[in-house]
């Protein structure tokens, strides 16, 4: 599987989603403030100039993207008449970290991770004090309005993503960034019991380097992103194989036509794996 490079436009890539009626990838650059649309006839675009330091994205049922903003410390939708709807920015009445990563369910709920990130300088959000003690992982339906914490156990939890039957979530938890000694540099497993999850558990070691964003393909395989790499997880945790890369991977996401292309976001890049 050799990557190809289709783009290099960004200071630190991040949160791609396909979006199938647009036949596009739609890719964060964070440290820019901005995002870029990559189509697959070649034609890459900004596709917003004030992106209120957009991280992760995600594609809801509707063909929406959901994104996850550092700079409103907040979740927020992209109507498809380009307007943006703020969805949440508290947890009873306090601000949040600076959601980073977000994945939607099937039912419609967004799950999203709240590392302090986009809060600790003003290179990827704004300097300011955490508002909430801890670091937690949400569950918000946007229908009803309703929110929860779904795990507390996580340090810094980054990327996440459901099995393909939606009966576990995986959580990358790389605290070894700010803790060298007892942090972790791992993807943890979680069980999931309708809108609350079981015991988080131990599911694989990531190195070198540490998970950041990572996605499921059918089969159930884990694509992961590491310092010089995608890692490559079957579901039981064992590794099958790694597509090197000569940047750092922060995430990736399957797409294309047949749902066989591999988008990965590497520091300045958008990269294509066709698996």
């Amino acid at each position: 599987m050799q990557p190809e490079k289709l783009c290099s436009p960004a200071i630190w890539a991040e949160g791609p989603v396909w979006l199938p009626q647009q036949d596009a990838v739609v890719f964060s650059d964070v440290k820019g403030n901005r995002m870029f649309r990559w189509q697959r006839n070649g034609e890459l675009s900004l596709w917003r100039a004030n992106a209120n330091y957009a991280n992760g994205n995600a594609r809801d049922l509707e063909g929406r993207v959901v994104s996850c903003e550092h700079g409103r410390r907040a979740i927020s939708r992209t109507e498809h008449d380009g307007s943006v709807t703020l969805l949440i920015d508290k947890v009873e009445g306090k601000r949040f970290n600076s959601p980073n990563d977000v994945v939607v369910r099937s039912d419609g709920t967004l799950w999203f991770t709240d590392p302090p990130y986009g809060i600790v300088n003003d290179e990827e959000g704004y300097h300011a004090h955490s508002q909430v003690i801890g670091c937690y992982l949400y569950c918000f339906d946007p229908a009803s309005g309703q929110l929860s914490i779904a795990a507390s156990d996580l340090q810094r939890p980054n990327g996440l993503a459901f099995s393909p039957d939606e009966s576990l979530l995986y959580v990358a938890d790389m605290s070894v960034v700010d803790f060298p000694t007892l942090g972790r540099r791992q993807l943890r497993v979680y069980k999931v019991d309708g809108r609350e999850l079981m015991a988080g558990q131990f599911f694989a070691e990531v190195a070198p380097g540490f998970p950041d964003g990572f996605c499921v393909a059918a089969n159930g395989d884990i694509y992961c992103s590491c310092a010089d790499g995608v890692i490559i997880f079957d579901s039981s945790g064992r590794t099958r194989g790694k597509i090197a890369l000569p940047e750092r991977v922060s995430n990736c996401t399957l797409g294309g036509p047949q749902g066989d292309e591999l988008y990965i976001t590497a520091t300045t890049s958008l990269y294509r794996v066709r698996l």
